[in-house]
């Protein structure tokens, strides 16, 4: 005689047992991950040499206009190993952004029809673009062994900052996608805040300067402590050490905001999409 299943739907269990979940839907988190990196590409003529074109563009350009052109310090390192550098930290972030802002929408079938934590899934399509970081990092290198520039000991705290950059693409990311999901408007304005960003960032330029008494307020921007730490790291280059606490404070109040928004919302993802 078979045992009868008895299953007991508890109000509020899943609530209780969200994080709980995300350690349970870990491989999912991979199956999600890896197809984003397996489709990030996909149907293009050059494929992944786009990781490499686009931050070397970027590269150049901003080489010549505040290299070359404005003239402004570079640090005590070649001007593009330093625009290399800050632009390895931005593009993760910015790729992260835009990608994560849609990540519900675009998988509105799985959304709506099976359970699972929702956070998991804008947390995968950041992970993705770990892609683009990695083969910048090998230019990098390439490019500091070009110009023989050796890091120090300082180059062992780099996966700290890498994983700052993360939390700090993670937070907004949270943000933008719950509220993407009720006001589409967002997917228009995410390109335009990600463009802007770029130019008041210290991506092109050394923050340094900016003047001393304004630097606490430009480190309000999480990406300039991010950028500043990441150069520090790799290339031993000056840093400003209250500007990136500032940053690491900002990173901090935007995920707990994201993760805050994230939740409150999430209950109405499958009925807005």
């Amino acid at each position: 005689m078979s045992a009868a299943i008895e299953i007991i739907i508890e109000p509020g269990r899943t609530e209780k047992n969200y994080w709980r979940d995300l350690w349970r839907y870990r491989e999912l988190f991979q199956v999600l991950a890896w197809r984003d990196c397996a489709v990030r590409y996909k149907q293009t003529v050059l494929g992944v040499a786009w990781a490499v074109i686009r931050p070397v563009l970027t590269m150049l350009i901003f080489t010549v206009i505040f290299g070359r052109i404005a003239k402004l310090p570079s640090a005590g390192v070649p001007y593009a190993l330093m625009v290399f550098a800050g632009m390895l930290p931005w593009t993760f972030f910015a790729t992260g952004l835009s990608d994560a802002s849609n990540s519900l929408i675009t998988n509105t079938g799985l959304v709506s029809k099976v359970y699972f934590p929702r956070m998991i899934m804008p947390t995968a399509t950041i992970t993705a673009a770990f892609i683009d970081f990695f083969i910048g990092l090998f230019i990098l290198a390439g490019m500091m062994g070009w110009y023989q520039v050796w890091p120090s000991w300082r180059i062992l705290l780099l996966p700290v900052f890498v994983l700052l950059a993360f939390l700090a693409a993670l937070g907004p990311s949270l943000w933008v996608t719950a509220v993407n999901v009720k006001y589409r408007d967002f997917r228009y304005v995410i390109p335009f805040l990600v463009q802007f960003g770029l130019y008041v960032s210290p991506v092109g330029f050394s923050s340094s300067v900016v003047p001393q008494k304004w630097r606490l307020l430009y480190s309000l921007n999480p990406l300039v402590g991010i950028i500043d730490a990441f150069r520090w790291s790799v290339l031993s280059s000056s840093i400003h050490w209250l500007g990136v606490g500032t940053s690491v404070m900002v990173v901090a109040i935007w995920l707990w905001l994201g993760i805050r928004q994230f939740r409150r919302l999430e209950k109405t993802f499958a009925d807005l999409i």
